[in-house]
């Protein structure tokens, strides 16, 4: 991947805002692996997370002259790519977030070191999309529960009942999945 120094992604980000196809292009090709990356993470179909890609980076170039240069522009571009996968999944009435019990197996869990990143991504995708969505906005985006109870408008005790669920899930799933490997062995 190329480095661009800052000075000089100033400069693209102000060309690219004056509609510099190849100002935008550049900025395409330099954010466009990671912002797929946070675009699956919430959607588990490629093709539309791929979709979901193209729209984000489509708001951002229409509004590339709101960015202000104030925090990362990398950070600016990951909300707007957020912000678009919560627009599709509130469409698509996805999220449903609530308090009901779930039993949990308190079996404790074996180490991550020997899993895949295509294994884990499973397991995030196994979860409802509830459990998903604040899973990644804490764990993986770094979001408060009081952040992430605002951006979905439930409670804190409810974005911090769906991450422990969504922990456990995991925790359950994880054991499954080695259980049924090491039978298979």
């Amino acid at each position: 991947m190329k480095i661009i120094p800052l000075h000089n992604q100033k400069s693209l980000i102000k060309k690219a805002s004056d509609h510099d196809r190849e100002a935008q292009k550049q900025l395409f090709e330099q954010f466009s692996p990671k912002m797929l990356g946070i675009c699956r993470q919430y959607v588990k179909d490629l093709h539309h997370a791929e979709d979901l890609m193209l729209q984000g980076f489509l708001k951002v170039f229409t509004n590339l002259a709101k960015f202000k240069h104030e925090g990362s522009f990398e950070g600016w571009i990951r909300r707007i790519m957020v912000n678009t996968c919560f627009s599709y999944l509130r469409k698509k009435n996805v999220i449903n977030l609530s308090d009901e019990d779930y039993v949990f197996n308190d079996t404790a869990t074996e180490s991550l070191e020997n899993t895949s990143v295509e294994d884990i991504q499973k397991l995030i995708d196994q979860l409802p999309e509830g459990y998903k969505m604040v899973f990644n906005l804490y764990a993986i985006e770094g979001y408060k529960h009081s952040e992430i109870a605002q951006k979905l408008g439930v409670s804190e005790s409810t974005s911090k009942s769906q991450l422990f669920k969504a922990r456990k899930l995991l925790q359950e799933n994880y054991l499954k999945m080695n259980t049924t490997i090491h039978e298979i062995k």
